[in-house]
C-alpha cells in the first residue's frame, strides 16, 4: 500500500541520511518515477524531503529532521519477537542487550499486540544449528567486528579446508554472515570477493591502512554473489547409485546437498537408482557411510575410488 511505502522511504531515509532514487526503487520494488511522486507527496504532507539531480544527488531529508514512528502492525509486532537464532546475538556479545531491546520494544508497543507479541516470543524458537553438528573452535568475533565498523584493512592467518598449514592474506572486510550456525566473513582480497569461515581464522590482527571497498558495493550483493557462486558450483562427476529401499529416507538426508535428481522409484524391489554430484573423485567416499546398503553402479572410476577405500579399511582392521 501507498502509506506503507511513504513510511518505508520516510524510515529509510531517517536510518541513512541520503539514497539514490534507484536504490529506493529496487528496495521497494517499485519504479524510479514512482519513488519521485512518492517523495512529491511527502514533502506535501511537511515532511523536509527534497531529491538533487546529478552525480552526487539523491534523495534526503533535512538534517536534524527526526520522527517517532510508533505505529507497529500486530504482524510487525510479533515478526520482531521471532529471534533470528540462538547463538547470533550471544557470538557478538549482544545477547544482553538483545533482552533488554526487545523489553522497551515490547513496552512501546501498541496495546492490543503485546499480548500476541508475548505469545509468539513463547511459542516459537528459531535454533539455526544443524543436528548433531561437529563442535567447532570457539570463534572470537571481537577483532573482525571491530576492524569491520572501524574501516580497516585485515590481515589474517586462514586455514583452509584440507590444508595442513594457514595463510596468510589481507583483506578488505564488508562485514560478517551468520549462516547455518557458522559465521563468515565477507571481504575482498585484491578486489575480488572472497568468503572466509571464522572458525578457520588462526588470527586477525587490524591495520592501519583504511578499507579499500569497490565503490558502491554494499556486504549484501557481495554475500549475494558468493552464496550463488558456492550453490551453483559446477560438479566434477556425477554418479549413479542404487540404495536399499529401507535405507532410503537416510541416505536422502545424508546427501540432499549432492542429489541431483529425484530417486527413481520403481515402487517395488529391494534397490532405489539415484544419482548424485559430486566435486571431486574423493569426494564419493562419503557414501561409505551407508556401508552395504549403498552401491555405486556408475562411473566405473567411483567404483574403483569405493573399491580402494575399502581394502585400505580392511587392512586397517585386519
Amino acid at each position: 500500500m501507498k502509506s506503507d511505502r511513504l513510511l518505508a522511504i520516510l524510515l529509510l531515509l531517517q536510518t541513512r541520511g541520503r539514497f539514490l532514487a534507484q536504490e529506493l526503487a529496487e528496495r521497494l520494488e517499485v519504479s524510479v518515477r514512482t519513488i519521485y511522486r512518492d517523495v512529491e507527496a511527502l514533502s506535501a504532507a511537511g515532511v523536509p524531503v527534497y531529491a538533487e539531480r546529478g552525480r552526487h544527488g539523491g534523495i534526503s531529508l533535512l538534517p536534524g529532521y527526526r520522527t517517532d514512528v510508533t505505529g507497529l502492525t500486530e504482524d510487525e509486532s510479533r515478526a520482531l519477537f521471532v529471534l533470528a537464532g540462538t547463538g547470533t546475538h550471544e557470538a557478538l556479545g549482544l545477547d544482553t542487550a538483545l533482552g533488554s531491546a526487545l523489553r522497551k520494544v515490547m513496552a512501546a508497543l501498541p496495546a492490543p499486540h503485546r499480548p500476541a507479541a508475548e505469545l509468539t516470543s513463547r511459542r516459537i524458537l528459531v535454533d539455526s544449528a544443524r543436528w548433531r553438528a561437529a563442535p567447532r573452535a570457539g570463534v572470537d568475533l571481537d577483532v573482525l567486528q571491530d576492524a569491520v565498523f572501524a574501516d580497516r584493512r585485515l590481515r589474517l592467518r586462514y586455514r583452509h579446508s584440507g590444508a595442513a598449514e594457514p595463510r596468510t592474506y589481507t583483506v578488505d572486510p564488508y562485514g560478517l554472515v551468520a549462516k547455518a550456525g557458522v559465521w563468515y566473513l565477507v571481504a575482498d582480497r585484491r578486489g575480488v570477493p572472497r568468503l572466509f569461515r571464522a572458525d578457520r581464522i588462526r588470527a586477525a590482527t587490524p591495520t592501519s591502512d583504511p578499507v579499500r571497498r569497490r565503490t558502491g558495493v554494499e556486504l549484501a550483493q557481495v554475500w549475494e554473489e558468493l552464496r550463488r557462486r558456492v550453490e551453483q558450483r559446477p560438479d566434477g562427476i556425477t554418479v549413479t547409485v542404487r540404495v536399499r529401499r529401507d535405507r532410503l529416507d537416510m541416505f536422502l538426508r545424508l546427501n540432499a546437498a549432492a542429489l541431483r535428481e529425484p530417486p527413481e522409484d520403481p515402487g517395488e524391489g529391494e534397490w532405489v537408482t539415484a544419482r548424485l554430484g559430486f566435486e571431486a573423485l574423493p569426494a564419493v567416499r562419503t557414501l561409505l557411510v551407508l556401508t552395504d546398503n549403498v552401491e555405486v553402479l556408475s562411473p566405473p572410476e567411483a567404483r574403483e575410488e569405493l573399491a580402494r577405500a575399502a581394502v585400505a579399511i580392511g587392512a586397517v582392521y585386519g
